[in-house]
């Protein structure tokens, strides 16, 4: 997915690479894989992986432990957060047992990986870059999966204010840090397919294929046309990065930078106009939305 293309491309640039998953056996064939790729080009480089989860705040700190008592690291320049996963689904329907695994993940785990890698990040006084992975379900709330939308929507909450404290750290302080908010369009990833194999394991399904509903489900090996893949929201958003950006709003195949902005307008605009929320979705606004989607990408 988009971790493992990022992890792959600062290898490719000579940067050290510390990778961190809940996912073993996904995790050590990411590892062998750069390893791989990169091999003999930097004789001292770095490349390690290190089996955690990032929901558990001990957990996490222990791996900032690991990195920065190794003698390669003089600070760390890039922290990523990327975990994520997509379970659960409406306001009443979703088990809390189900909205907790995900908050942890996609909430707590960026939170627990900038509270342990940051302070000393700022120690270094070295320049530094901390992008989270949010979502554009977590700024336009699609119906469908209320769960995820939270998540997403709280990550970028957090990610906001994160950087407004470092943007005052920079103006008083002469402080290197910033961060940005990373939010893909749609993208050719394995999180459907984990989606999936995770819920049968939830459920005791007996009768679920993992190998056939990778053949049936997007992903990198088996991309849809109307998405992304992983290379391409690596690129745009070191462009965006280059450029300063913190909002880095990825367009995807099906859906263009004018639309996704129109999307997020209208989506403010539910409370400045005081209209029913997800007015998007309400039958009762659909030709309104229409309307203003034309007049936006005139």
């Amino acid at each position: 997915g988009i971790g493992r293309t990022v992890a792959l491309e600062c290898a490719l640039k000579g940067m050290h690479v510390w990778l961190v998953d809940i996912d073993e056996d996904d995790l050590k064939k990411t590892e062998q894989d750069i390893q791989l790729k990169v091999k003999g080009s930097f004789p001292d480089q770095v490349i390690q992986a290190i089996v955690a989860n990032v929901g558990d705040e001990v957990s996490m700190k222990s791996v900032a432990k690991s990195v920065y008592d190794d003698q390669s690291t003089k600070s760390v320049h890039f922290l990523m957060n990327n975990a994520a996963m997509s379970i659960g689904g409406g306001a009443i329907e979703t088990s809390m047992t189900d909205f907790d695994t995900m908050m942890k993940t996609n909430l707590y785990g960026p939170i627990h990986g900038c509270q342990a890698f940051l302070p000393i990040m700022k120690e270094r006084q070295q320049p530094g870059i901390i992008v989270n992975t949010g979502s554009k379900q977590g700024i336009t709330m699609p119906p469908g999966n209320l769960t995820y939308n939270v998540s997403k929507a709280a990550l970028k909450t957090w990610t906001e204010g994160l950087e407004h404290e470092l943007m005052m750290d920079r103006v008083t302080k002469g402080g290197k840090l910033r961060s940005a908010l990373l939010v893909p369009g749609w993208v050719n990833t394995s999180i459907k397919v984990k989606e999936l194999r995770d819920r049968a394991i939830t459920t005791n399904d007996k009768e679920f294929d993992y190998e056939q509903v990778k053949k049936v489900t997007s992903h990198e090996n088996n991309p849809a046309d109307g998405a992304w893949m992983p290379k391409q929201v690596f690129d745009y958003m070191v462009n965006k990065l280059d450029k300063g950006s913190f909002y880095i709003v990825c367009p995807d195949n099906e859906v263009d930078s004018e639309t996704d902005k129109a999307r997020m307008t209208w989506a403010m605009m539910d409370i400045t106009e005081d209209r029913p929320p997800l007015s998007r979705w309400n039958p009762e606004w659909k030709g309104e939305f229409d309307n203003f989607l034309k007049s936006q990408k005139k």
